[in-house]
């Protein structure tokens, strides 16, 4: 019997064959899985990059609209005076300017008034 411990059957042989080859599976699977270039990592990674696509197509059309003002405003006289009718609030000279103040009964109340100063 002392010699029938060191040998092995058939059936072991497949047993320690199919060990390694599930070990040899597994090994091979964790870099699929887990490691540097797995599928969790490339599916974040495309996701990271549609985020910034979309952040740089925003950035790309709010640099054209202000490439395009640039362009009006080296052009001609017209865009520099709107701007300075619409944000300063200037007029020409001889230019008559009215001004219509809300009658009392569409006037904003004193509580609203209050809330418009803060």
């Amino acid at each position: 019997m002392h010699s029938r411990e060191w040998t092995r059957g058939p059936e072991d042989a497949v047993k320690i064959l199919s060990f390694v080859l599930v070990a040899l599976l597994v090994a091979l699977q964790y870099p699929l899985w887990l490691g540097k270039g797995s599928w969790l990592n490339v599916s974040e990674l495309d996701r990271q990059l549609a985020n910034q696509r979309a952040g740089n197509a925003r950035l790309k059309a709010r640099n054209d609209a202000l490439d395009a003002e640039v362009r009006d405003l080296k052009r001609g006289l017209e865009a520099i005076e709107e701007r300075a009718r619409l944000e300063l609030g200037m007029i020409k000279k001889d230019e008559i300017f009215y001004q219509v103040v809300p009658s009392a009964a569409a006037a904003p109340s004193p509580a609203s008034r209050a809330n418009l100063r803060r």
